[in-house]
Formats: structure tokens, C-alpha cells, sequence
């Protein structure tokens, strides 16, 4: 191989490996535009027939100043506000999509039968990705100081998860 043909090889190989490590960097981000939590919580809903949820700017404004609150702790208390709500944590990262995908996966812990949790079992958050009357939708991720995981909030409005009313 001729040197001109190693100089072409070579910038070949540093390209790919660029545009390799753009594609990492984009990746590593994917899966928590609104859109992408849109996405996960609708295709929850789609099994019932719901409505979609729309995305909302006042919510995802709303979760974003709730989700930084905890930037120093990532403890996961609610807020208490105006809207429903479904938090995450991980002590790693978590993508927005699959903060999602743990609250979908508690349907198996809910009796539509009775309308309530299997005993000692979690679904209100299920319950609140697939609540009928809830329209809209805002969320926020961020990252917590000291390495102490990845922070998720989603807000819905009107709220959900009212006692003795079914959510579909």
C-alpha cells in the first residue's frame, strides 16, 4: 500500500470513528425528548382505547423546577402540587423511556376485577400513565451530584388515581 493510499485509509478511519462517536453521544441521549415520554405513556393507553396525552410546557416546566429540587439528593418525594404525579429513581441512568416501562410493567400487580393493588403490591403509578381523564403530560430528568443517580418526574393533568373511581 502506497502512502497516499494509507493517508485515504486513514482518514477513512478517523471519520467512521467520529461519526461512530457522534451516534454514542446521540444515543446516550435518545429516549427523553417529550415525545419519547409521549410515546411510552400512549402506548400504554392505546391497549385501553384512552385518549393520548398531549405534552404540555406549563407540566414539563413544572417538573423540571420539582426534578432540580432533588438534584442534590435524588430522594423521591412528591411534590404535593397541583398534578398527578410519577417519580423515578436510579442510582445509574435511567432513560425517560424506561422510567416509563417500570411504571407500565406494575398492570400485573392490578385487579380491574376490584380496582386495587394485588396485596403488598405497587400499580398507582400504572394507574396514573393510563388514567382516562388525565390529558396532559410534562416531565423532567436530571442527573443527581455525587453520582447519586438519575431523577425522573412526569406531572398529568387533571390528576389521576382517585379513590373508588376505575382509571379506564
Amino acid at each position: 500500500m502506497g502512502l497516499g493510499q494509507r493517508k485515504i485509509s486513514l482518514m477513512v478511519l478517523l471519520s467512521t470513528g467520529i461519526v461512530l462517536g457522534l451516534a454514542i453521544i446521540q444515543t446516550s441521549n435518545a429516549q427523553d425528548t417529550p415525545q419519547d415520554y409521549l410515546d411510552a405513556h400512549n402506548s400504554a393507553r392505546d391497549e385501553y382505547c384512552i385518549d393520548e396525552l398531549r405534552s404540555d410546557d406549563k407540566l414539563a416546566s413544572y417538573a423540571e423546577q420539582y426534578a432540580s429540587k432533588h438534584i442534590n439528593d435524588c430522594n423521591l418525594v412528591h411534590s404535593g402540587g397541583p398534578y398527578g404525579e410519577n417519580l423515578a429513581w436510579s442510582g445509574g441512568e435511567l432513560s425517560g423511556v424506561d422510567a416509563v416501562k417500570m411504571w407500565v410493567n406494575e398492570k400485573v400487580n392490578y385487579d380491574e376485577n376490584s380496582n386495587t393493588c394485588a396485596l403488598g403490591k405497587v400499580c398507582g403509578h400504572y394507574t396514573q400513565v393510563v388514567w382516562r381523564n388525565s390529558v396532559r403530560l410534562g416531565c423532567a430528568k436530571v442527573r443527581c451530584n455525587g453520582n447519586k443517580g438519575t431523577f425522573i418526574g412526569c406531572n398529568y393533568d387533571p390528576p389521576g388515581n382517585y379513590i373508588g373511581q376505575r382509571p379506564f
